[in-house]
């Protein structure tokens, strides 16, 4: 069937609009009519070069829609049912068994390869097969092939058109909190950066009723929005060194610490940050593949500090996504205050808002 969807044929360069070809789905997979595709800083990084994908391709890993038809195979879902659709996981892998689908052993595979595990692209252009199967799905269209471990089967009343961060950016920021960290009731939690991600960990610690919920971040709006949204503080980082304010707020250091920047300078405040036995998450995809953390050996001894690196927020979507849903029905996780929606056809406009700060986290909707 042929389709829109945004095309990116070289690093750096802007996204253009056109038709292409989608392919039937295989036994196993879904086709999805999109309703609306977050855009999340993983699409920016490939598009800057930061992350592999073959090019030209088809991007977008925070899809959500209907299903327009499935494989003979396929039984969780059927036509007419609304999903989510989130990362890819091979399911056999002893991660993946063990019910950790985030660390499959095969995940740069099942969603950087830009094909299908068979190598086919369900996606063409006059013919020719473009990097495809982006997290499984390359969403940034307006209709995906999917496949039925990634997408999620969404409970009635559900916004369809926004839930697609769920997959991915909102997932990985709230699991950080309740999977990865599992910040405790009354603990202190400093979140550095307010995008969509740093500002989910601060929905779920709120959730979880932090006593101290920090946020350092640059923009003042988005301080703003963060104490809107349960942040007990919120400290610009121009102000003066990010430690020792946040001391001035939590004289013994802070519990944990959630870092969505990928800046060094940043992780090493964090650290300064930290109490006794304190752990730091480590978010943000940093846009040298070579950085490196010179982590302080005695402090780290003498604190007893833990320092770990968060894959989608540890989640399982299929458990996760409806968890967050759940809490969404009952106000407790208004993620809506998040997103701000737009045609597809505006995705470049949409990228330059976000990395203007005008927006959190766009969704594009169908045309």
């Amino acid at each position: 069937m042929e389709i829109k969807a945004a095309v990116l044929r070289r690093i750096g360069e802007e996204f253009t609009l056109g038709t292409v070809e989608l392919a039937a789905p295989a036994a196993d997979e879904v086709v999805v009519e999109i309703a609306g595709v977050g855009i999340c800083h993983t699409d920016v990084a490939v598009k800057e070069g930061h992350l592999p994908f073959p090019l030209p391709g088809v991007l977008g890993h925070e899809g959500s829609g209907t299903v327009a038809s499935v494989g003979g195979d396929v039984t969780s879902v059927a036509v007419g049912d609304k999903v989510a659709i989130s990362f890819n996981s091979c399911g056999e892998c002893t991660q993946c068994v063990g019910g950790v689908p985030a660390y499959c052993l095969n995940f740069m595979a099942y969603n950087f390869g830009g094909a299908r595990p068979d190598g086919t692209s369900a996606i063409a252009e006059n013919g020719t097969a473009l990097g495809g199967n982006f997290f499984g799905q390359s969403s940034l269209a307006t209709y995906a092939v999917a496949h039925e471990r990634n997408v999620v089967k969404l409970p009635d009343g559900a916004p369809v058109e926004i839930v697609g961060p769920l997959g991915c950016g909102i997932q990985t920021g709230a699991g950080a909190v309740f999977n990865s960290l599992d910040v405790q009731t009354g603990a202190s939690l400093l979140v550095a950066g307010a995008g969509a991600v740093g500002l989910s960990a601060v929905l779920a610690a709120t959730v979880r009723e932090a006593e101290f919920i920090i946020v350092v971040e640059p923009h003042e709006s988005r301080r703003k929005l963060a104490v809107d949204l349960g942040a007990t503080h919120a400290i610009d980082p121009n102000a003066g060194a990010v430690s020792e304010q946040v001391r001035a707020v939590v004289p013994e250091g802070v519990d944990y610490a959630i870092d969505t920047t990928a800046a060094t300078p940043v992780l090493e405040q964090l650290l300064l940050s930290l109490g006794a036995r304190g752990a730091l998450g480590m978010i943000g995809v940093p846009a040298d593949p070579a950085a490196a953390l010179p982590v302080p050996l005695i402090p780290m001894l003498i604190q007893g500090l833990t320092v770990r690196g968060i894959t989608e927020g540890d989640s399982d979507p299929q458990v996760f996504i409806p968890y967050l849903l759940e809490l969404h029905r009952q106000g407790k996780f208004p993620f809506e205050k998040l997103i701000t929606t737009m045609p597809l056809s505006d995705i470049n406009e949409a990228l330059a808002a976000q990395a203007r700060g005008d927006a959190v986290k766009v969704v594009l909707t169908a045309n």
